[in-house]
């Protein structure tokens, strides 16, 4: 069975996108499946985050202009059955190249076809830049479902919006009609705040279902484990925030079931 692909995106930066990629992709290889996690953002947080270095020429960016192939760039992390194609500063000039490219919308979904297809990985996450420009689009174009985080904030609902919105128009222009929204995951929850809780209510009445029951917490550890390279389950097992990406985990891989 090929690798479900899964976009992970929020044009608005700040929202806990990238902690979510990491610590998902390391609960979901922790439960036993084999992940790729895809890091397109040049910013290349994913990528420090599970402890890599930011290598020239290391990233998706050469394979997107047409040379060399993705698996070539596959590199294994310190955490078993846990993949990672790098991000490097080199992904921002990708963003000008590709649009000049043919078929510039569909170069990754080119590219993770035949990762997808083999036997190596049963999920693919794809870390997206805190944008809805060409590496975003190709992201939408490549994955089989979009994983929205989104922020405990006032504006939370502004966030999501566009996002969804550009998802229906590359399903509905026929650039990837099988793209749908697994979800949307309420992250940096304060529950000291009545504003917090008001905005996970709001959501839940726009999107119902598509909301996962687990809300993220804001929590220090959490912050803390980027910077030692490490996914919060390695960095503190027993933390809040550790536990909730455990079940979010569980409850995502639920949704995946056919």
């Amino acid at each position: 069975m090929p690798a479900k692909i899964i976009a992970v995106a929020n044009q608005k930066g700040g929202v806990g996108k990238t902690t979510t990629t990491i610590n998902l992709s390391a609960c979901l290889a922790q439960l036993g499946r084999r992940v790729l996690l895809v890091d397109l953002d040049p910013q290349a947080n994913a990528t420090s985050g599970l402890g890599l270095e930011k290598t020239v020429g290391a990233s998706a960016y050469r394979p997107l202009l047409g040379e060399g192939t993705l698996a070539d760039k596959i590199c294994p992390t310190a955490f078993e059955r846990l993949h990672i194609v790098p991000s490097e500063v080199d992904m921002c000039g990708a963003e000008i190249e590709i649009a000049r490219a043919e078929n510039h919308l569909r170069r990754l979904a080119a590219l993770l076809e035949p990762v997808a297809a083999g036997d190596q990985f049963d999920v693919i996450m794809i870390d997206c830049p805190p944008s809805l420009g060409i590496l975003t689009l190709n992201a939408f174009a490549a994955s089989d479902y979009l994983l929205i985080p989104l922020q405990c904030e006032y504006y939370a609902l502004e966030g999501i919006s566009m996002s969804h919105k550009v998802l229906s128009q590359v399903r509905d222009n026929g650039v990837n009609p099988r793209l749908q929204l697994l979800g949307v995951v309420m992250t940096m929850f304060d529950g000291r705040t009545r504003l917090a809780a008001q905005v996970v209510e709001e959501v839940r009445q726009h999107f119902g279902d598509l909301v996962f029951d687990t809300v993220i917490p804001r929590a220090i550890r959490l912050a803390e484990a980027p910077s030692f390279g490490k996914p919060i389950i390695h960095y503190d097992k027993y933390s809040p925030g550790a536990a909730a990406y455990e079940v979010l985990a569980g409850e995502l891989l639920q949704r995946l079931k056919p």
